[in-house]
């Protein structure tokens, strides 16, 4: 998720810009809230109907359907909420104008990893970690902090115009490649050792907390750093088919889990190995969310063009 918000945070500047308050408001709420209003109230229920039947359980009362009364809440749906009060934060701390010292780079990378890693070993060590849900917000109370570090980075980054620079470093690349596996398998064993042994530390509660933090840390520093750096460097290409994903891809992520249980109920009884189905889930899921969107954005285009056209063909139509 920490990509998701970092984007958010590098695309907030260029959002507000040529734009009032009121105007920077309205827009992220018909991209942030409207689809999340929409599909919290289509997309969460028809998700449960999903769930029960694959499980040959008998369906609830209506009004358990809705994220409210849902066992897993806004589920895939979280983040958007979240995305839009961090946007109306940025919105109020730009607004006070606060002359802030200069920051480098390398400086706010420090400061948000500090940060974040003193919130996480904190929250571990009072056992604050848990899930808030409420009817508008959902977040993961240890990591929420976090991702707020992570947007304002990405802020940063576009202050200080990171991306304008043909900055390309293949050894430390490779380095990084080579070696992000291991805070991150760390990571893996003391979350999996303390689920199995919660009353008995590796090594000790306060170290075993800081090296899971710590590598949980190193970990996310090297997801942002591929998907991010090494994408602009390596894969920052403008094809045809690159632009239809880039369009498709908000509008997919929205819908792609109720086309996955659409895709795996039929598939729950076969003789497929279970590799196999995961494979043809994993590549159909993605390859039919894409279709949905690209005939629904055809269809929604074509009529726009139509209702153009109209109006060019009608003297005197309003």
């Amino acid at each position: 998720m920490s990509p998701i918000f970092f984007i958010s945070g590098f695309l907030a500047p260029s959002s507000q810009k040529n734009k009032n308050s009121w105007g920077f408001i309205k827009s992220k709420f018909r991209r942030l809230i409207i689809p999340w209003i929409i599909a919290v109230l289509t997309l969460i229920p028809l998700y449960k109907v999903i769930f029960l039947y694959s499980r040959n359980l008998p369906q609830e009362a209506w009004t358990t359907y809705f994220h409210w009364n849902s066992l897993w809440s806004q589920n895939w749906l979280w983040f958007l909420p979240v995305i839009f009060l961090f946007d109306l934060l940025y919105l109020f701390i730009s607004k006070l104008d606060i002359k802030m010292p200069n920051l480098t780079l390398k400086g706010a990378i420090w400061v948000t990893f500090l940060v974040s890693y003193a919130f996480g070993f904190c929250m571990d060590c009072f056992i604050l970690h848990d899930w808030t849900k409420t009817i508008l917000v959902d977040f993961q109370n240890e990591k929420l902090l976090i991702y707020l570090m992570v947007f304002l980075l990405g802020v940063v980054c576009f202050k200080l115009k990171v991306f304008e620079s043909d900055w390309k470093n293949k050894k430390l690349d490779i380095t990084l490649h080579c070696t992000s596996w291991i805070p991150l398998n760390i990571y893996i064993y003391f979350v999996i050792y303390n689920l199995i042994k919660p009353d008995d530390p590796l090594i000790s509660e306060v170290v075993d907390t800081l090296l899971v933090r710590l590598n949980y840390m190193l970990s996310l520093a090297y997801l942002l750093y591929i998907l991010i750096i090494s994408f602009k460097n390596y894969l920052n290409k403008q094809t045809k088919i690159s632009k239809a994903l880039n369009a498709n891809s908000y509008s997919v992520y929205i819908i792609h889990v109720i086309v996955m249980g659409a895709l795996a109920l039929p598939m729950l009884y076969s003789a497929i190995p279970s590799l196999l189905r995961f494979l043809i889930l994993a590549v159909g899921t993605w390859v039919v969310s894409n279709l949905i969107v690209s005939v629904y954005r055809r269809v929604i285009n074509n009529y726009g063009d139509s209702i153009l056209i109209y109006n060019l063909r009608v003297p005197g139509y309003n």
